[in-house]
């Protein structure tokens, strides 16, 4: 959120209410003049937004698993909820995924999370590559 904060960009939060932004960023990235909006639904955002960057929801944050499999199944991307995306949007995702975005989407073009993972690849050779060249000296 500090780096998004950096540029002009609106954060859109989808989150169920337990796994919410925590209050202390939101505050700090408020400060910044960044326009932030909460959502409970994917559906509720996902015809207008440019990025769709997704992470898992933990389990292990959650005591008991019916808690977690109630949570999770809304939250899961899928080809059909793609059909109301813009068409150059991207889908992001750090990687490893479990379930929370089908795998079928990976067929479609704006799935983008494959050559993030392989572009994070070549910035971690060249930091690395930095830091021992420089060690060198």
């Amino acid at each position: 959120m500090k780096l998004l904060s950096l540029y002009n960009v609106r954060l859109h939060y989808v989150t169920p209410p337990s796994l919410k932004m925590p209050q202390e960023i939101q505050e700090r990235v408020a400060a910044t003049g960044i326009v932030q909006k909460e959502y409970s639904s994917l559906e509720d955002v996902i015809s207008f937004v440019d990025v769709l960057y997704v992470t898992r929801i933990q389990k292990e944050r959650f005591a008991e698993i019916g808690e977690y499999e109630k949570v999770r199944r809304p939250f899961v991307v899928s080809t059909a909820l793609l059909n109301s995306a813009k068409p150059n949007m991207i889908v992001l995702h750090p990687l490893p995924r479990i379930d929370e975005i089908e795998t079928e989407v990976d067929l479609d073009p704006r799935a983008a999370y494959f050559r993030q993972m392989r572009y994070g690849l070549y910035v971690r050779m060249a930091i690395l590559l930095m830091i021992l060249t420089k060690s060198d000296k």
